[in-house]
């Protein structure tokens, strides 16, 4: 498991860009359709991304997102966890979440669609 992004649900995609871009100054590093934005995090490999979610579901909450190899082997062998809604497609793979012993939610994702 590798940490790539912190993952941070919003109402308002245009709130949250004068926020992160505007008043904290973070450069921006990619856009994904109308609702999301990832922010290049200074001196860190970690990027902050901004989505405004398709619907509640506990799934997209905030929290972090790591990158596996594979998500449905990494569901199989951890099948004891708390898994929150169905694993989703993303642009170039798929993305699940999971509860911590805490409850906070946990994203991975994998890039086994991409070129």
């Amino acid at each position: 498991m590798k940490l790539s992004y912190i993952y941070v649900a919003v109402p308002d995609l245009k709130e949250a860009l004068g926020f992160y871009r505007d008043d904290l100054g973070l450069d921006e590093a990619w856009r994904e359709g109308d609702s999301t934005v990832a922010f290049q995090l200074p001196n860190s490999p970690i990027q902050l991304m901004v989505d405004v979610p398709p619907d509640s579901g506990e799934n997209w909450s905030t929290g972090p997102f790591y990158e596996v190899d594979d998500l449905a082997a990494f569901i199989a062998e951890h099948s004891g966890f708390t898994w929150v809604g169905e694993p989703i497609e993303i642009p170039g793979g798929r993305s699940a979440a999971f509860r911590d012993p805490g409850g906070n939610i946990m994203h991975v994702f994998d890039q086994s669609g991409a070129e």
